[in-house]
This record gives C-alpha cells, structure tokens and sequence, in this order.
C-alpha cells in the first residue's frame, strides 16, 4: 500500500532571483559601457525553477531553502508562492542577504554570474527534516553551490530513502570546476540522477558521455542525461532509451534543464514507463523555452496547458 504523504515532492536547494539582460553586444569591452535592449526579474535557481514548474504541472511541492532579510527574498517566497509550493518551510535568516544571479545572453552561450548570499549558508541543522520526510519524494538541485548543508547532503538522502521516499539528484554545474568526489557518497542513495553531458562527464571523469553514462548508472538506477537541442538519454540497468526535444522557436534556454526535471520526474512518481517520463520531461523543457526566464511560459496558464496537451 503506497504511503499517505501531505506532499508529492520536497525539494532541498537554494533561492535566488535571476536578472537577465538580453540584446547585449556579442563582445563586449572592459571600461566600456554597454546598453541593453531588455530586462526580465523572474525566479532563479535551479531548485526554485524546478519546484515552481514541478507545481504548475499539478504536484504538491514544499520547498526547503532560506533567503535574507531583505526584498529579494521576499520577492523569491511571493513569485514561488504564486505557483503553488509551500514555502513555510523557507528560513529566513536575519542581517544576511538573498543571493542573486545575473545572466547575460551571448548569440550562442551566456555569461552568468551569482552572489550566493545565504544558498552557501545554510545547514542540515537548518532544515526541518519531519516536515521533508512528509513527501513520496525528494529532490536536490545545486550541490556545488550549498557548502554547508554538501558535507550532509547524503545523510539528508539516506534519511529520505529509509523512511521510504524515492529520490532524485540534479548536481548541476560546480563553479570552481574542482569536482571533489564527496559528491559520490551521494549516489548510494538516488534513484534518478539528472546531470547534462557535460556534468556527467565531470561526475564520472570521462572524456566520452557513453563512458560517463557507464559509470554512473553502476551507481544510480537510473541515470538521465540532458543533451539539449539533442534530446536526452536514459539508462536504466543494462536497457537505454532516447528521446528527442519537441520543435520549438526558442526564446531562451535558462531553466531548461530544470524544467526538464520537473517534466520527467512529473511521471516518474506516477510510475510511468521512461520512455513517457523522457518524453514529458523534453515537452516541459521545450515549453520552458519558449518565453524568457525559466518559469514564465509555466506562469501562463493557456499558454502552458496548450503547450503540454500536444
């Protein structure tokens, strides 16, 4: 008999706002001053953007983060709060400040750049772990960014995984591209882990995505791998699975990846077979392209249930 939970999902991550200059130069000059053609203040983080989106899709999401004492953490709380998550569980912590994130769109890639503000602060003391093992699920984005809680992230997901939760880890990218392996006491625990190409040939120290996917699904059950424009692949045990993006006028790729997580893990907690859960997770990701910043295109409610109903 499947456990009586209050949430679906707990997601564990960080909070932050993104401000995203679009139409600058493609080169841009030190000393120079260089104007952009426009702006959008939208959620950031990869955790928020997953747990906005994930709720949107129809799930129970309660979000286990802090922010600062200040207006952009309660701007974060009000834009999260909007789609539907909790976010009782968000502390906040006095005279520190909200992190934030700066994206700057380059014609084939971008620049960005974070303040971490209280994402590095917080603690596994911090969090309310009754309230997180009220989910069938657990979800953690951002390892590299969330220095205190990394050296207690496994025991969070041994916890989760004894009490009978599933589980799923998006690492995402390490800014000071070291790599540690404490991120591998980690794996004993996950169920689905979701890294792009480039992050799983970081995790498994390989040149070759297919010897990346070799490794990691020896520790993973499952292991998903985002490819962009190229779709995703999947491994389970010893079968593999492929799926490609639906067709779409991009407008900006940030929160794809994220917005793919939340599309697949979105069927994958109703026991879908992965070749659905690949497919739901590249549709969510292409809608989540199709407006700037990572959460505006799941914001609008026509626009999103027309999308999804393709």
């Amino acid at each position: 008999m499947p456990r009586q939970t209050k949430f679906d999902i707990s997601v564990v991550g960080e909070l932050n706002l993104d401000l995203v200059l679009y139409g600058l130069p493609g080169r841009m000059e030190l000393d120079r001053e260089h104007l952009a053609s426009n702006l959008s203040l939208t959620l950031g983080s990869s955790s928020a953007i997953f747990a906005h989106n994930f709720a949107l899709l129809g799930n129970r999401v309660a979000f286990h983060s802090a922010i600062g004492e200040d207006p952009l953490g309660e701007l974060c709380l009000t834009r999260l709060s909007e789609s539907g998550v909790d976010v009782s569980p968000v502390r906040k912590f006095p005279g520190r400040q909200t992190g934030i994130t700066v994206i700057l769109p380059q014609p084939e890639k971008r620049f960005i750049l974070t303040y971490p503000g209280v994402m590095a602060e917080m603690r596994f003391e911090d969090l309310d772990i009754p309230r997180i093992l009220e989910a069938r699920h657990l979800h953690l984005s951002s390892y590299f960014l969330q220095q205190a809680l990394r050296p207690r992230v496994a025991d969070l997901f041994r916890l989760a995984k004894e009490s009978g939760l599933t589980t799923s880890f998006d690492t995402n990218d390490d800014p000071d591209d070291r790599w540690d392996r404490d991120v591998l006491n980690v794996l004993p625990w996950v169920d689905v882990l979701l890294p792009n190409e480039r992050e799983a040939c970081r995790l498994a120290e390989k040149e070759d995505p297919n010897l990346a996917l070799e490794f990691l699904v020896a520790k993973v059950p499952i292991v998903v791998m985002k490819c962009g424009e190229k779709g995703a692949l999947a491994r389970k045990g010893s079968e593999s699975f492929q799926s490609f993006p639906a067709a779409v006028t991009s407008v900006d790729t940030i929160g794809a990846g994220d917005s793919f997580d939340a599309g697949f893990l979105h069927q994958f907690i109703r026991g879908a077979k992965i070749e659905e859960c690949l497919r739901y997770g590249n549709l969510a990701g292409a809608l989540s392209t199709t407006c700037s910043g990572g959460t505006e295109a799941f914001r609008d409610a026509a626009h999103r249930k027309s999308f999804l109903s393709q």
